[in-house]
């Protein structure tokens, strides 16, 4: 096939017999519509490390006002962009807000300056051109060329420790920054305070605290080189600060040991033989610098790039082996992409040692699990956590032990809203923490305290004074004069107890599932029955009005609009139905949405969604709606959800670099492609029922870490037969267009006959 991206200079890679290399299949960089919201680099699965260019710096403020360019640099990486300005050691994947961005490193050569430079400008600093003919972007490693001064950048990545290397040209000039300012979604006072410590002449130590999106978070680092730098020094950018002590008895300009400061850059100076490979091993941990240096010296041994290179790609090949899929080309790229990208994050938050930093800023050990952070829950409790439960249990496990941690140590009593490096920003809506929770144990993967879960889900439920939760119990739905997103957190709400009613159930405990399930029938408060729209509600209990179905400004939701929200109610899809007048009418509502059209008005206030990026009045890049094509099962027209969920396959996810029709968001918008392709979906979690699709592999095989396997077989898969003539279950007839989890862990195998007609 003729392959869309240029970054296709694949390595092979001689792995065992019983894995194929499906390494090759994967294209970090294949992000959202226009955006650069994914981003290549070097990490391995689920990596606390994830080591990756930056092609800008901009700040999220301009003349004391959001600064809407910013948005293009939640990744850091922009592939339109000409320059990279460095490579630094923390990313978030598709997100639509963001942080990170921590230690920001850059090889130059020539006269030393500190100043990144400009886009337009490179050479007026540390930044360099490149070309994408001269970049490698694969798992586990990244490859490019700096222009003008000819430095080869390369990167890999243990859990824990991002490798660097560069090849140098002969110099007595040659430099390694380390811009300790840098950061993705900075602005003048985020950084709290830096401290470095100069140990010897080959390893430094420190730490950054910054006040970002996570607003107390201290990432502590050790640096060593492979030899041993002449000199270094450093600029402090802080200002005239009023008070500096009696520090200034020293020059601390130059090969100064301990530094200090809020804004520092840093430089190593090496004089370089030619072609010289310089080595730089850098180590995070969320406790210390001593942690920091010991997850170093117990991940890597020595200085081999190529052996860590490989044991990076092997451990990817390994978690990519776990679905193996007989497809075209074209969608074996986009799966294990997409694979890829589901097992990024959340990320590992625990030391070699244990150790971690919990929500109140102390110190723990993580006995007897991982702990995990980077958390968009109201994005991955759709599909992500689910397609966890089927194929990283082990790890969904330890993700659901570190939510209760994190109750465990939150002052206000909360399960994980947004949790971020031992933080909670609270971003999005719900708590969603509460389905993942939910759907672990009723599906056999959490092993912890059911009943002390429960207690977490029903005290997070009951915390009257986060995001309208008071009202909410009181009345049945959130006043639109109290929340702009009313009526979002009120659906939401409503799905979330009614996990928490699915849970008091399995445990017996018939107040708190009364309680629960009737307040999972709040969602109809919102519904107006005489517009057939969920609408915002006012305290008086009259709707409020200029209510605009299309519009997603003040009527009262949150990266949507009413013709996707109106359709929430993952939980009760049938009484949703009767609401909307019965299966036909029901059908022919999907219908409208997935035909209608969009004014551009729509597209006046959201930065993440271009018209690329939707079907008809159906917005795939914002999860809202993500179930909503599976809802064709609950009427008599279930072909329309096998050609609905084909269309999205093949129109919002594409091969090439902006190849997503939305953010990834961590994983949920890959997940979905997963699922869907396999043939399937989990459109209520919290419950054991997948809704049938329309696969798109030819077959696949999922090997489960209880030993068994799951095969879907496809017959008569051609592009143009969509739809499913027949279903087989281990030989017999599935009566339905559902199965359930245990079908799945219970090792079976699912046969599809598909043909160019709908089957009615």
């Amino acid at each position: 096939m003729k392959y869309a991206l240029s970054l296709v200079l694949l390595l092979h890679f001689s792995f065992s017999n019983a894995q194929e290399n499906l390494v090759k299949y994967v294209k970090p960089i294949i992000g959202t519509e226009k955006m650069g919201h994914t981003y290549p680099g070097a990490t391995v699965p689920f990596g606390a490390v994830q080591l990756s260019p930056e092609t800008d710096t901009i700040s999220y403020e301009l003349n004391g006002k959001y600064n809407g360019e910013v948005y293009k640099y939640c990744a850091g990486y922009k592939y339109e962009d000409k320059t990279i300005v460095g490579f630094s050691h923390t990313h978030l994947n598709g997100t639509g807000h963001s942080d990170l961005g921590d230690f920001l490193v850059m090889p130059t050569q020539g006269k030393l300056q500190l100043n990144p430079g400009t886009a337009s400008n490179p050479k007026g600093g540390y930044r360099y051109a490149f070309s994408h003919s001269n970049e490698i972007a694969e798992a586990g490693y990244y490859k490019v060329k700096l222009d003008d001064d000819n430095i080869i950048a390369e990167m890999t990545a243990t859990t824990r420790v991002g490798m660097h290397q560069y090849t140098f040209p002969k110099s007595d000039e040659s430099h390694i920054i380390l811009d300790l300012m840098a950061g993705i979604y900075n602005y003048d006072e985020k950084n709290v305070w830096t401290y470095v410590r100069v140990v010897n002449d080959t390893l430094i130590t420190g730490y950054r605290q910054t006040n970002g999106w996570a607003r107390a978070r201290t990432v502590y680092f050790a640096m060593s080189f492979s030899k041993p730098f002449v000199n270094y020094g450093q600029e402090n950018y802080d200002g005239k600060q009023p008070y500096r002590g009696f520090w200034r008895k020293f020059d601390q300009t130059k090969n100064f040991p301990e530094i200090a400061g809020k804004k520092i850059r840093m430089y190593f100076d090496f004089k370089t033989a030619e072609a010289e490979k310089i080595k730089i091993q850098f180590a995070l941990s969320s406790v210390s610098q001593g942690n920091a240096l010991e997850n170093m010296q117990a991940e890597i041994k020595g200085w081999d790039f190529e052996k860590v290179k490989t044991e990076a790609q092997k451990s990817w090949n390994k978690e990519l082996n776990k679905i193996k899929i007989d497809a075209p080309e074209d969608v074996k790229v986009n799966f294990y992409t997409a694979m890829y990208h589901t097992f990024i994050n959340p990320t590992v938050y625990t030391d070699v040692n244990g150790q971690y930093k919990g929500l109140d800023q102390e110190s723990y050990v993580a006995k007897g699990f991982v702990n995990y952070s980077t958390f968009s829950l109201w994005d991955t409790y759709r599909a992500l956590h689910p397609f966890f439960n089927i194929i990283q249990p082990k790890r969904n496990n330890d993700m659901v032990k570190s939510m209760m941690a994190h109750y465990n140590q939150s002052a206000l009593h909360m399960l994980p809203i947004w949790s971020h490096y031992s933080n909670d920003n609270w971003c999005m809506s719900g708590y969603h923490s509460v389905s993942v929770i939910a759907d672990a144990i009723l599906k056999g993967v959490y092993d912890g305290d059911p009943n002390e879960a429960l207690n977490a889900c029903v005290t997070t439920a009951k915390h009257r004074d986060y995001e309208g939760i008071g009202s909410y119990m009181d009345l049945g739905f959130i006043p639109a004069e109290k929340s702009g997103i009313s009526v979002s957190n009120t659906l939401e709400y409503a799905y979330d107890d009614w996990c928490i009613a699915q849970l008091a159930k399995k445990l017996n405990k018939q107040d708190i599932y009364d309680e629960f399930i009737k307040r999972s029938d709040n969602w109809k408060n919102n519904y107006n029955s005489a517009t057939g729209f969920m609408q915002p509600k006012l305290a008086n209990g009259n709707f409020k009005d200029k209510f605009d179905s299309m519009s997603t400004e003040g009527q009262g939701f949150i990266e949507g609009n009413s013709w996707n929200y109106s359709f929430f109610v993952p939980h009760n899809p049938t009484e949703l139905i009767a609401k909307m007048g019965g299966k036909k009418a029901f059908a022919s509502r999907l219908d409208t949405l997935f035909t209608m059209h969009l004014p551009d008005s729509f597209f006046a206030h959201t930065e993440d969604i271009t018209r690329e990026g939707i079907i008809g009045g159906y917005v795939h890049g914002n999860e809202p709606a993500h179930h909503v094509a599976y809802f064709y099962n609950w009427t008599d027209q279930p072909w329309k959800t096998q050609a609905q969920v084909r269309k999205i396959l093949k129109m919002q996810y594409k091969p090439t670099p902006d190849g997503l029709g939305g953010n990834d968001d961590c994983g949920q918008m890959s997940a979905w492609y997963i699922f869907s392709s396999l043939g399937f979906y989990p459109v209520a979690p919290g419950s054991n029922e997948y809704a049938i699709g329309s696969p798109l592999v030819n077959n696949a095989v999922l090997t489960l870490e209880n030993g068994k396997t799951f095969t879907v077989e496809v017959i008569n898969q051609k592009d143009a037969n969509v739809y499913v003539q027949k279903i087989l279950l281990n030989g017999k007839t599935l009566p339905t267009f559902f199965i359930n989890h245990s079908d799945i862990t219970a090792g079976s195998k699912l046969t599809f006959y598909m043909g160019s007609k709908p089957k009615k």
